[in-house]
């Protein structure tokens, strides 16, 4: 339903690539806290050049400190995609 892509196991967390959306993000980490037992959230736009072979991010929004059940409203607000019907 996301069109997500690309899911990347970090350890503590999970890495994904975003579909078009309403943000330019097309990167986003989920990392858990485990000491807080909390989760951050960081949106991102990863390019490449092909010409100079350099990739640059540009954070589009960083959110910490969010509890589980936050996760889905928060991703939804942010790209407008929803997770489920």
């Amino acid at each position: 339903m996301t069109g997500s892509r690309d899911f990347i196991d970090m350890g503590n967390g999970l890495r994904m690539s975003l579909t078009r959306n309403k943000t330019s993000a097309n990167r986003l980490d989920i990392i858990y806290d485990a000491g807080a037992d909390l989760y951050n959230m960081r949106f991102y736009r990863r390019t490449f050049s092909k010409k100079t072979f350099e990739c640059k991010e540009k954070d589009i929004a960083v959110h910490e400190g969010i509890y589980f059940d936050m996760l889905e409203e928060m991703f939804t607000m942010m790209t407008g995609l929803y997770t489920r019907f």
